[in-house]
């Protein structure tokens, strides 16, 4: 194997289980993550050497996130609920094992509040509050600015209060008898 492929592959490894993870809680669908990640890195694969001393993340994040939103244009928003979602989604978890994070996000209101944002939104909490990056990492990775990221991440946060009760801070004197 010549070093591009082993940079490539090393890439891969190191990354994938995280890319398949962010692409999860942007789509809602463990199979479609995977066929988006998939899909994604056969993109990477054929521009590694270009984008190789770049940002070969934030291209495999970019192009997630734009299949992901495409797709969700063809088949629309609505998914419906099989028990057998939820089934290989504890397969899934007891297999992979989760983090304290992964059992936050994995929790079914949670999942249903991602749910029913628009994708930008979606996936600017996921980016931002899942996977720690920066607003102007998340910007470059789904070509907007930086403004837009701040913009829609608050619209997310006041939706998803709306939504999940338990998100909803609780700001110092609020219920508080001290």
């Amino acid at each position: 194997m010549d070093p591009l492929e082993e940079e490539f592959v090393a890439f891969v490894r190191a990354r994938q289980r995280a890319l398949v993870r962010a692409a999860f809680l942007i789509c809602g669908d463990h199979h479609v993550a995977q066929d988006l990640v998939q899909e994604a890195l056969t993109k990477l694969a054929h521009h590694w050497e270009r984008v190789r001393t770049g940002s070969p993340e934030g291209f495999v994040r970019r192009i997630v996130y734009r299949d992901a939103v495409s797709r969700w244009r063809k088949v629309g928003r609505e998914r419906p609920h099989d028990i057998r979602d939820d089934v290989l989604t504890r397969v899934h978890d007891a297999k992979h094992g989760q983090d304290p994070v992964e059992s936050w996000i994995s929790g079914a209101d949670m999942r249903d509040a991602l749910a029913q944002l628009p994708p930008r939104q979606r996936a600017v909490l996921v980016l931002r509050y899942y996977e720690d990056q920066s607003e102007v990492q998340i910007a470059d990775y789904l070509g907007i600015s930086t403004g837009t990221v701040k913009s829609q991440a608050h619209r997310a946060l006041v939706t998803m209060g709306g939504l999940v009760a338990n998100l909803a801070p609780a700001t110092p004197g609020e219920g508080d008898e001290r």
